[in-house]
């Protein structure tokens, strides 16, 4: 292509320099005379046109990038959040069946949850963002199944210090760190979550006993990773992610909000 290029430029330079030469200039001379005294008047707006072309195919290559990395992330978005939202509902299920035969009169308010938490995962998590408010109900439904599963078996000490609603959350974030404690806690041990915003600043920390010896590092990893990879998609540097294992497994996750100007 630049091949081609090369020799339509040269081609249309020399027939532009005849022409300036015959027609307008009409000096008589030689071709290699006209060219030496008269190319440079066919050269500079060649190359300055030619410069504008490049400008433009530049740009629309760009844009055409650009659209296609959107597109790429939008895709990778939604397949990160088809791996969590089966999961959620399936523990929720699981919960309602079992206490459909244990505790019958309980079931009602728990449908109602669940009905709440279907709506939010199905239609209302499939926008790029949604209120923080139906995000934390959200939350809040999902722990009450989670105090009802285990009454008797795990203490839940949850905590909310929230300044206002007004703000904007990448849906069906926090839920795998919260998630990922239940499912890896130990028997009879304690589960502490405390969400805090304020100043435009969200901050997660979930913390919870677990056994060495029978849960590795990559049981953790798989959705910790999943959210990671949201995290980076959305907020990039505006986040904070650290998982500290010790005594404990403590995730903690700090995020500025994505406020509009």
């Amino acid at each position: 292509m630049y091949i081609l290029y090369t020799f339509v430029f040269a081609a249309i330079s020399f027939l532009a320099t005849q022409l300036y030469c015959y027609a307008f200039a009409k000096c008589g001379c030689t071709i290699f005379k006209c060219l030496s005294d008269y190319l440079w008047q066919s050269l500079v707006p060649l190359i300055f046109f030619s410069f504008i072309w490049m400008l433009y195919r530049f740009i629309d290559k760009e844009n055409e990038v650009e659209t296609i990395k959107k597109e790429h992330v939008e895709m990778e978005l939604k397949f990160l959040k088809s791996q969590i939202n089966p999961h959620v509902l399936f523990n929720n299920l699981n919960t309602i069946y079992s206490y459909s035969l244990e505790k019958p009169n309980e079931v009602p308010e728990m449908i109602l949850m669940l009905s709440d938490n279907l709506k939010h995962v199905l239609y209302e998590s499939n926008s790029k963002t949604i209120s923080l408010e139906k995000e934390i109900q959200f939350i809040d439904n999902y722990i009450k199944f989670q105090e009802i599963r285990t009454e008797g078996v795990k203490q839940i000490h949850y905590k909310k210090e929230i300044d206002a609603n007004k703000y904007q959350i990448a849906p069906l974030l926090l839920i795998t760190i919260i998630e990922n404690a239940f499912k890896h806690s130990t028997l009879h041990s304690d589960i502490s979550i405390s969400i805090k915003v304020a100043n435009d600043t969200l901050e997660c920390v979930c913390e919870n006993d677990y056994d060495k010896e029978k849960v590795s590092p990559a049981d953790f990893r798989i959705g910790l990773q999943n959210l990671e990879k949201r995290l980076e998609l959305i907020y990039k540097d505006t986040y904070e992610f650290r998982i500290d294992k010790n005594d404990t497994f403590k995730v903690y996750l700090r995020l500025n909000f994505l406020i509009d100007n």
